[in-house]
C-alpha cells in the first residue's frame, strides 16, 4: 500500500491480529509474543498514549481458553470452610453425561403402557383412543377419558349397582405415576412416568434414579469461576475486597432455615477470576501495598478467599487453595517505576520482562504507512466520523512530526504518542460529522489542529504567560469593596 495510490482512507486494511496494530512497537511486540507463548509477565514502561493498555488488550486475543472450571461446596463439617473443586473438561462432560442420564429419556405418550397413560390423562378408559391430557372427554367416543367401573369379585347384582354408583367418577389426571417391572436380571426396579408437555412423557428407570439421588447429594454446590469465562481481567484501581475476593455479610449469622450458607457468599477476586487469563494492572504503583498481595498470588498461583471486613460474618469464612494462576501485565509512565513494589519488579525480571516503550520511530515510507493505518483504525474504532482524504493522512503524518520534535528533541522522526494523536483525528471528524461531510477533509484538520490545545497553551494565549491564568483562580479583591456586584 502506497499513500500517493489511496484516495480515502476506506482503501486502507486493517490487520487482523490485534497485536499487528500495534503502530511503532516492533521490539515489544517480539518479546510480548514470546511471553505468550512462555507464559511470562510482563512490565510495559512508557510515556502516556504509546500503547501499553493496547498491547495489553492485544495479548488477551492470543490467550488460550480456560480448560477448568472452580466450583466451591459446602463443607457439612465445617460450614466455615467451603472446599474447592477444579474440574477439567473432562471431568464437566462426565457430570454432563451424568446429568443427562438422570432426567431419563422422553417419549411419546404411545410408548408408555397403556394404564399408565390411563392415569396420566392420554388413553380413554372405555375405547383406548389417545389424545391431549387437557381434554377430559374423549373425542371419539365422548366419554370421560378417567370415568371407569370398578367392580369387585362377587357378582351379586344389587352389590353391582351399588359399586358402579358410587365408584362411578372421574379422577385428575396424574402428573407423575410411579410403578415397578421387573428387569432383565430378574430384579424389581422402579419406574416413574413424568408429563413434561403435550405428547412427551419422561421415564426415569432405576439407573436414572440412582443418579438422580447422588446428584442431590452433590447439590450444595456453586461455580465460581465459569469454564466460558473472560480470559481478561482488568484490575486498575480495583480496591482490597475487588482484587482479593471477599465473604459477603449475612445479618442471620448463617441461620439453617433463614440465613445464606457460607459457600453461597463467597465472591471471588480479579486474581481469582483471571486464572489461565491474564490480570492487567494499569497505574501499577497506584496500587500501593496491594503490590505485596499480587506477588504472593503470582508466587503461590493459590490466594485464599476470606471476609476482608472483621465486623462482618463473612470474617469467619475461609476458602483455602483457590487457584489464580495468571499471565501479569503491570505498566505504568517512566517517573513512576521507583514506586513498584522491589520484589514485584524481582518476581516479574526473573520469570518475564520489563519493556520500555518507544516514544518515536524514523520517518521512513514504512512508518508513515503504519501512521495511515493508524488513523484508519482509530477511525473505524470510533464508528462516528466519516472517512479521512489522503490529504488529512499527509497532514497527520506532518503534526507526528512537529510532535516528535517538540516532545522528544527528535528529528527525522515521527511521534509514537498516538492517544493525543487520536484526539485531534476524532475531532476533525467531529467537524466533519457536524456538517455531515462524507470525507473528513483537510479543512477540518486545520480547525481541529488549531482548536485542540491544551489547558495551559489556551491560558498562555488568553493571558499571555501561564502564571497570570493561574492567578485568575483568585477571586478576593483586595483594598475594594464590591458593592452592587451581582452573582450573590
Amino acid at each position: 500500500m502506497l499513500l500517493d495510490e489511496i484516495e480515502t482512507t476506506e482503501e486502507i486494511q486493517i490487520p487482523k491480529d490485534p497485536l499487528d496494530r500495534v503502530i511503532g512497537q516492533t521490539p515489544a511486540v517480539e518479546k510480548v509474543k514470546i511471553a505468550i507463548k512462555q507464559h511470562r509477565h510482563l512490565l510495559l514502561v512508557g510515556p502516556p498514549g504509546t500503547g501499553k493498555s493496547m498491547i495489553a488488550n492485544a495479548v488477551a486475543s492470543h490467550i488460550k481458553k480456560p480448560t477448568q472450571q472452580v466450583t466451591i461446596a459446602q463443607d457439612p463439617d465445617n460450614p466455615h470452610k467451603p472446599k474447592i473443586d477444579v474440574l477439567s473438561e473432562t471431568s464437566l462432560r462426565e457430570r454432563q453425561n451424568a446429568l443427562g442420564q438422570a432426567q431419563g429419556r422422553v417419549v411419546s405418550s404411545a410408548d408408555v403402557p397403556s394404564f399408565v397413560a390411563e392415569r396420566m390423562g392420554y388413553r380413554c378408559s372405555h375405547c383406548g383412543r389417545v389424545s391431549d391430557p387437557r381434554f377430559a372427554v374423549c373425542p371419539e367416543c365422548g366419554g370421560k377419558k378417567s370415568s371407569r367401573v370398578v367392580r369387585g369379585f362377587d357378582s351379586h347384582p344389587v352389590r353391582s349397582v351399588v359399586t358402579d354408583v358410587f365408584e362411578l367418577g372421574s379422577t385428575k389426571p396424574e402428573q407423575e405415576v410411579q410403578t415397578t417391572r421387573i428387569n432383565a436380571e430378574g430384579n424389581q426396579e422402579t419406574i416413574i412416568y413424568q408429563r413434561v408437555d403435550g405428547e412427551r412423557i419422561r421415564v426415569l428407570n432405576q439407573s436414572a434414579l440412582n443418579e438422580l439421588r447422588r446428584l442431590k447429594k452433590t447439590q450444595k454446590t456453586r461455580v465460581l469461576l465459569s469454564i466460558n469465562r473472560n480470559v481478561f481481567v482488568q484490575a486498575t484501581g480495583a480496591s482490597e475486597t475487588e482484587l482479593l475476593g471477599d465473604v459477603r455479610h449475612d445479618p442471620y449469622g448463617s441461620h439453617p432455615e433463614i440465613g445464606t450458607p457460607a459457600y453461597m457468599r463467597v465472591v471471588p477476586g480479579a486474581i481469582h477470576e483471571a486464572h489461565e487469563g491474564v490480570l492487567f494492572v494499569d497505574e501499577l504503583p497506584r496500587m500501593g501495598a496491594l503490590q505485596g498481595f499480587i506477588l504472593t498470588a503470582m508466587q503461590n498461583k493459590k490466594f485464599t478467599i476470606s471476609g476482608r471486613n472483621p465486623h462482618s460474618s463473612g470474617a469467619m469464612v475461609r476458602v483455602e487453595d483457590m487457584p489464580c494462576d495468571f499471565l501479569f501485565i503491570g505498566a505504568c509512565n517512566i517517573k513512576d517505576v521507583q514506586n513498584i513494589l522491589s520484589p514485584l519488579r524481582s518476581r516479574i525480571a526473573g520469570n518475564g520482562y520489563e519493556i520500555l516503550l518507544e516514544s518515536t520511530m524514523e520517518d521512513n515510507v514504512e512508518n508513515q504507512e503504519a501512521l495511515a493505518r493508524f488513523v484508519t483504525q482509530e477511525i473505524s474504532l470510533d464508528k462516528k466520523i466519516p472517512p479521512a482524504t489522503c490529504e488529512v493522512v499527509w497532514g497527520i503524518i506532518g503534526e507526528a512530526r512537529r510532535r516528535a520534535l517538540v516532545f522528544d528533541d527528535k528529528r527525522d522522526a515521527l511521534t509514537l504518542r498516538l492517544r493525543d494523536l487520536a484526539g485531534v483525528i476524532r475531532h476533525a471528524g467531529d467537524l466533519a460529522a457536524l456538517e455531515e461531510a462524507a470525507l473528513i477533509e483537510q479543512r477540518h484538520l486545520s480547525k481541529s489542529l488549531s482548536e485542540a490545545k491544551s489547558i495551559e497553551k489556551q491560558l498562555k494565549d488568553r493571558y499571555g504567560s501561564l502564571w497570570k491564568g493561574l492567578d485568575k483562580d483568585d477571586s478576593v479583591l483586595v483594598g475594594d469593596v464590591a458593592d452592587g456586584r451581582g452573582y450573590g
